[in-house]
């Protein structure tokens, strides 16, 4: 194994956990290779998507917080990012026609001293959900993980006949304490819930030029006020939840990779529907969401990938809705077959979904996407608890199926702004 439920879900800040939150953990890495006495200028330079879309996902800022020293777990959401707090000079070039060789979320640091020598250049990757890797070492340093019951595959985990959340949970206790492990899952499910809280609270509008308004709060308002006469409501609010999460990732605030920025929103909106609408709905029944969504969504980081830059926003919203999908059935105590089929079936009806953010903004369709992808998630919930006989296409397959798609994507697809929505609307 070489991820942890704690490697998915991370406590960081928007508006991208791989334009902001990577960029600045790659930063913060550089930083503290160097002799600062000696360095007299810092050059950081992004490609490929980072340089496209960077303005728009704020990874200017998030490189410059970084070599600041700051971590996104950390950072102030309203921390300044200034040249002035950093002991040397500093250049941010942007390259949008060049492309490094491993993958498209790529940025190199080089740094100078005062006679204008190179004193050290490193290259890094931002491979989505936050995770980093330094050039050349994309295999070599992935940590490895011994736990009791490792697995590859959907089709391995079905195999030890054990609950998922108990396989995750004794996983998770091998290399951390099983109070450690519940006060973990809580403390991020804490930061969840300040997210939906702020995101239903505040109004305005939305940073970054488009002018796009917050809509949870109006939404939550109107759904409250119309009683409890409507069946339907629950969706409502679980739209409401999912937006209020993804506002305030697009205004730059805390929020939990989800397994990506992008897609924050949606794991907590769904678990806030258990909680509020779901008879039996308690503690235990979050922490077996949290490990058995933790599961599903190490096996699309191991076996695919969770980049939107990679293989589009079925890699993002996607995955967040097969993990939220088998997710609530481990918290309504449904068995693993049924698990594994909610994850297929989040995951089939995402299939081919593109990252086409209008002004490389996480706005458009971003914040709605949450949204949808959070009724899709108890929608395919549903379906496998009150299906019987098992099914035709097994998670394996089509996690298999969304990494070919992705690959088979035009570049210009995936998170570069340069088709799509991002190309066919006029920005006013």
């Amino acid at each position: 194994m070489k991820t942890s439920i704690f490697d998915l879900f991370k406590i960081g800040i928007g508006p991208s956990s791989s334009h902001t939150v990577g960029p600045m953990r790659a930063a913060l890495a550089f930083l503290k290779s160097l002799d600062l006495g000696v360095v007299k200028k810092v050059r950081a330079e992004l490609y490929g998507s980072l340089a496209l879309t960077g303005i728009g996902h704020g990874t200017d800022r998030a490189v410059l917080l970084g070599l600041m020293g700051e971590a996104p777990e950390s950072v102030p959401v309203d921390c300044v990012a200034s040249p002035d707090r950093l002991p040397f000079e500093y250049e941010l070039l942007f390259h949008r026609d060049q492309l490094l060789p491993e993958h498209s979320n790529g940025m190199k640091f080089s740094a100078f001293g005062a006679d204008g020598a190179l004193l050290m250049s490193q290259v890094f990757y931002s491979v989505g959900g936050g995770f980093i890797v330094r050039a050349g070492e994309s295999a070599a340093a992935q940590r490895h993980y011994d736990v009791p019951y490792p697995f590859t595959s959907a089709e391995q985990l079905l195999e030890y006949q054990i609950p998922i959340s108990e396989i995750m949970m004794t996983n998770e206790s091998s290399l951390r304490s099983e109070q450690a492990v519940r006060e973990g899952v809580f403390r991020i499910w804490d930061v969840m819930k300040e997210s939906i809280e702020r995101g239903l609270a505040t109004q305005g509008i939305l940073p970054g030029g488009l002018k796009v308004r917050r809509r949870a709060f109006r939404m939550y308002e109107k759904v409250r006020a119309s009683g409890g006469g409507d069946p339907m409501s629950g969706l409502d609010y679980l739209n409401a939840y999912a937006m209020a999460v993804n506002e305030e990732n697009a205004a730059g605030g805390r929020v939990v990779t989800a397994p990506t920025n992008g897609a924050a929103g949606l794991v907590p909106a769904v678990i806030r529907y258990y909680e509020q609408f779901l008879p039996g709905a308690d503690e235990e029944g979050i922490l077996r969401f949290f490990l058995t969504a933790g599961a599903v969504g190490i096996l699309y980081k191991e076996n695919a990938s969770i980049s939107g830059a990679e293989v589009g926003c079925q890699g993002e919203v996607g995955v967040a809705c097969s993990m939220a999908a088998a997710g609530l059935v481990a918290a309504l105590g449904g068995t693993n077959e049924e698990a594994e089929h909610a994850a297929e079936i989040g995951m089939e009806h995402h299939l081919g979904m593109t990252c086409d953010p209008i002004g490389g903004l996480v706005q458009i369709p971003c914040i709605e996407r949450n949204a949808f992808g959070a009724v899709k998630a108890v929608n395919a919930c549903r379906m496998a608890m009150r299906e019987s006989g098992g099914h035709k296409l097994s998670l394996d397959q089509v996690i298999k199926t969304m990494y070919q798609t992705g690959l088979d994507m035009q570049s210009r697809y995936k998170e570069t702004s340069l088709a799509g929505l991002a190309l066919n609307i006029v920005e006013c």
